[in-house]
């Protein structure tokens, strides 16, 4: 399969040259719509510590003109190492939720991840989600119906329709090792913040912004990225 073009992305810089470029790598599906402003503010936030972020469109979400039934997690793993591989400097790849499923092979000096989850937590949350508003209709469905239709035909789940590899893919995704890397949990142990991602609408967080460029400035002076 030929390479995707991503048809956009977001990039906020510094006024000179940049440290390096953190790569943002959104929380996949609906996810992605509640964090996206306080990625935002994040990227902001890196620009003013002196380094570049790009927050790229993946192919099936937002202003991408390729269809989401059409895509699978391996898509994405490619888009992703396209972007990584078109960026000058060092590169630190920086995945959030479910983003860290697919974050493995861009061409990164480190990664960092925040509340890395595995792809059958996402799809069970989804299916739940599918099963209680199909009751609130009147429609009858359970896990094992949407598993058993996901198999034939794209699937719609939070407003996303999920390909049957797309669902099958997930189903056994789990973040892969890669080095070096620093992940950290959201809370008193880990960035201090809300989980934007449980909540029915899009949010923000600008001190949960602030502390997540802070945590990748620190860390990527550890890994002599200056």
């Amino acid at each position: 399969m030929a390479a995707d073009v991503l048809e956009h992305h977001l990039r906020i810089a510094p006024s000179g040259a940049p440290r390096a470029t953190v790569l943002i790598v959104p929380p996949l599906f609906d996810e992605a719509n509640r964090l996206r402003r306080t990625l935002v503010l994040a990227m902001r936030a890196l620009a003013e510590k002196g380094f570049a972020a790009i927050l790229p469109d993946l192919p099936g979400q937002n202003e991408s003109l390729v269809a989401l039934a059409d895509v699978d997690l391996d898509r994405w793993q490619a888009a992703l190492a396209d972007v990584s591989a078109g960026l000058a400097g060092p590169v630190i790849v920086a995945s959030i939720r479910g983003g860290a499923l697919i974050d493995h092979r861009a061409k990164a000096a480190a990664w960092w991840r925040l509340a890395p989850v595995g792809g059958a937590s996402l799809l069970r949350t989804m299916m739940r989600a599918r099963v209680a508003a199909d009751r609130e209709a009147g429609v009858e469905s359970s896990l094992d119906s949407l598993q058993e239709a996901a198999g034939a035909a794209p699937l719609l789940l939070a407003g996303n329709a999920l390909s049957p590899a797309m669902v099958a893919q997930l189903g056994r995704a789990e973040a892969q090792d890669v080095a070096p890397l620093r992940s950290v949990g959201l809370g008193a142990e880990g960035i201090t913040g809300t989980p934007l991602w449980l909540r029915a609408e899009p949010g923000e967080d600008a001190a949960m912004a602030a502390a997540i460029a802070a945590d990748i400035a620190a860390w990527s002076q550890t890994c002599g990225i200056s």
